[in-house]
């Protein structure tokens, strides 16, 4: 699996970037690829029907419908996000079970920066005392999946108070820096360690 950072880079961008990716790995024209990535403030509507009901007051910050699974979400500075574009074999072909194993390659990741993180039962993501630490949604065309997940890292919080995200109050939401109590975190070792984890525990090995 080919390792690719996008730097910071505009969601429309990515998006666009991505659904190449997806109809290239459909056609065999490349191999798997996990894509890192940070985005400038951007609020995403999943599929979800509630979506729209859950941004209560955007502001000044774009909002984007967008083919994956789940909620409204917020993507901005100091948070990780990955997108693993994977074309699934027979055996792979359980999307919940896709979902699973990458919380798993968070919490590894979490677990070794000395933070207990798990899951809730019933509910998505990564959690942590009762606080959410990472929101993922996927979507799939053709067995190849696209979007991703996203740490908070050291992830300006407030902006989640602008929407329900994932449908929840936005008081839930926290962050790597704010559960260590530090103010300045080495964000290009956790961006290495989290794609390295996530991707192992899809079976993948990073090139």
């Amino acid at each position: 699996m080919e390792l690719v950072d996008w730097g910071v880079l505009d969601y429309q961008d990515a998006l666009s970037r991505q659904r190449e990716l997806v109809a290239r790995r459909q056609e065999d024209a490349c191999g798997d690829t996990m894509v890192i990535v940070e985005h400038p403030h951007v609020f995403t509507l999943g599929r979800r029907k509630e979506s729209q009901a859950n941004v209560i007051a955007a502001g000044d910050v774009p909002v984007v419908e967008i083919e994956r699974g789940g909620d409204v979400t917020y993507h901005g500075p100091g948070q990780i996000v990955l997108y693993p574009i994977c074309k699934l074999g027979e055996s792979e072909r359980d999307l919940h079970a896709f979902l699973r194993n990458m919380e798993e390659g968070i919490i590894s990741t979490l677990a070794r920066y000395g933070i207990a993180a798990g899951r809730e039962e019933g509910k998505t993501g990564v959690w942590c005392q009762g606080k959410k630490l990472a929101s993922m949604g996927i979507a799939c065309r053709k067995w190849v999946t696209f979007h991703g997940l996203a740490l908070n890292v050291l992830t300006e919080l407030h902006y989640f108070q602008r929407i329900n995200p994932c449908g929840f109050e936005s008081s839930v939401m926290t962050s790597v820096a704010t559960l260590l109590g530090a103010s300045e975190i080495d964000m290009l070792s956790i961006r290495r360690q989290l794609a390295s984890d996530v991707a192992q525990a899809l079976g993948r090995t990073l090139a």
